[in-house]
């Protein structure tokens, strides 16, 4: 079985405001790669961070895959690696911004084996800023997607 890397990046101009996310997922070994990108109208920075992960994740075809997970997120790499995402969910995520993602992904955390790393963003990372020009092209494509639990929220109206 091989290892996947998966890069990841989310931006979101006026956060709130129009944002997206990038993916990479880069089959160690094989050559294999593969981007994602998707725009939202409104929505913030820190959502489109741990959407891009939980997307990377999702695109794994093999349960317990190895992965190890990159991103310039400490907001998404701390809450893991120090296992704050766990205190949360025993607490319900009482308080907590995201609740509707970090559920989403724990879902698909725990059908994978995740290790996880931060990169200081734009330090010339090719990974890292080929996800930013994805991130940042999501979110000004003329058409972008509702990301309805952050609007129903914040009390906007869908429409």
């Amino acid at each position: 079985m091989h290892t996947v890397h998966i890069y990841t990046d989310g931006a979101a101009k006026g956060n709130p405001g129009p944002g997206g996310y990038g993916v990479i997922l880069e089959q160690v070994g094989t050559g294999y790669r593969k981007e994602f990108y998707e725009g939202f109208r409104l929505t913030t920075n820190n959502r489109m961070e741990l959407l891009a992960v939980i997307v990377g994740l999702e695109k794994l075809r093999t349960p317990n895959t190895s992965v190890l997970v990159v991103s310039d997120s400490k907001y998404v790499i701390d809450s893991i690696a120090k296992g704050w995402v766990f205190g949360w969910e025993k607490k319900g995520f009482a308080g907590k911004k995201n609740p509707d993602l970090w559920k989403r992904f724990l879902r698909i955390y725990r059908q994978h084996k995740v290790d996880v790393k931060w990169i200081k963003g734009h330090n010339q990372h090719p990974q890292n800023e080929r996800c930013d020009q994805l991130a940042v092209m999501a979110s000004t494509q003329p058409v972008l997607n509702v990301d309805a639990f952050y609007e129903q929220q914040r009390g906007d109206k869908l429409i």
